[in-house]
């Protein structure tokens, strides 16, 4: 038998009206944290509008913003299971504040920094307008990715449980397609991991782009993404995984540029990496054999 939490048996020591007045406040504290969301995003915005080529550091700025939102947003929704508080407002509450936070911010972030500060090109390629026509490229490339993660949104908010196309293990929880706050969080780790110093040569612009290609493209695929929801540190666990805990936590302290950068690409690269062995493991079909209508025998 499942033992309630502390904070349910102090609950249920109150009165119906102390309870919904209990009910009434505990919605607060979710939404403020969504609500920090979206002033993470809002900043991110504003100090990637205020970086040029001599002050960068505002793309470092705008990417640690987003990184710090990743992080409030897992908190709204697990303070909201936790304390019974969730909500269709607090939901859709938390949708909008994705849509702009780990949508519009990281766009405009991922624009600004890898193709609206590179020189002009046509004098090295030799094509009249190629520079016109890259920067171009970088806005179609962050459309598809604001396109995409709205999209992933949508998705997840009209499905009731989803089922990724390589199933998992049983027991194991799972994403359907890359969240977004993850994708959001390659691009934010890709431009901390350089301190926000943008790309100011044109050969690197096209790998940006296809970065931003494949990030929406895995937003909207039906690849399976360990969720972590399952994981529960509650649980009596080994002395030894203290000391890695404790060994992570340094390594992400003193490292931390090129520790989110890798745990990141990391996370990004499982889903593909998962849909491959599904596909390599996958028993095909066993042929039958042949049955052919004799042929009329003739009398």
């Amino acid at each position: 038998m499942k033992t309630p939490s502390p904070m349910r048996r102090w609950e249920d020591q109150l009165s119906p009206v102390e309870k919904r007045r209990l009910r009434k406040g505990m919605y607060i504290l979710p939404s403020l944290f969504t609500a920090a969301n979206i002033g993470a995003g809002y900043f991110a915005i504003s100090q990637t509008l205020q970086a040029t080529q001599t002050e960068f550091w505002h793309f470092d700025l705008a990417a640690m913003a987003i990184g710090v939102a990743v992080v409030a947003d897992g908190l709204d929704g697990r303070i909201a299971r936790m304390t019974g508080t969730t909500s269709d407002f607090g939901r859709e509450f938390d949708s909008l504040a994705d849509v702009i936070t780990f949508g519009v911010a990281p766009a405009v972030l991922a624009w600004m920094w890898g193709f609206r500060l590179v020189p002009d090109i046509g004098i090295d390629v030799g094509i009249p307008g190629a520079h016109a026509k890259m920067i171009q490229l970088g806005l179609l490339a962050t459309f598809i990715f604001l396109v995409a993660g709205a999209s992933r949104l949508a998705r997840f908010n009209i499905q009731v449980n989803p089922q990724p196309s390589n199933p998992g293990r049983p027991g194991r929880k799972y994403f359907v397609g890359l969240p977004i706050p993850a994708g959001a969080a390659v691009v934010a780790a890709t431009i901390h991991l350089v301190h926000g110093y943008p790309i100011l040569h044109w050969q690197l612009a096209p790998i940006w782009f296809g970065l931003l290609i494949v990030i929406g493209f895995l937003m909207v695929c039906t690849w399976r993404f360990y969720s972590f929801k399952d994981l529960n540190l509650r649980n009596r666990r080994p002395f030894q995984t203290l000391i890695l805990i404790c060994g992570f936590l340094g390594l992400l302290v003193a490292f931390h540029n090129h520790m989110l950068f890798i745990m990141s690409i990391t996370y990004m690269m499982s889903g593909v990496f998962t849909r491959l062995s599904y596909m390599f493991r996958r028993r095909p079909p066993q042929p039958t054999e042949p049955v052919y209508e004799e042929a009329p025998q003739p009398r």
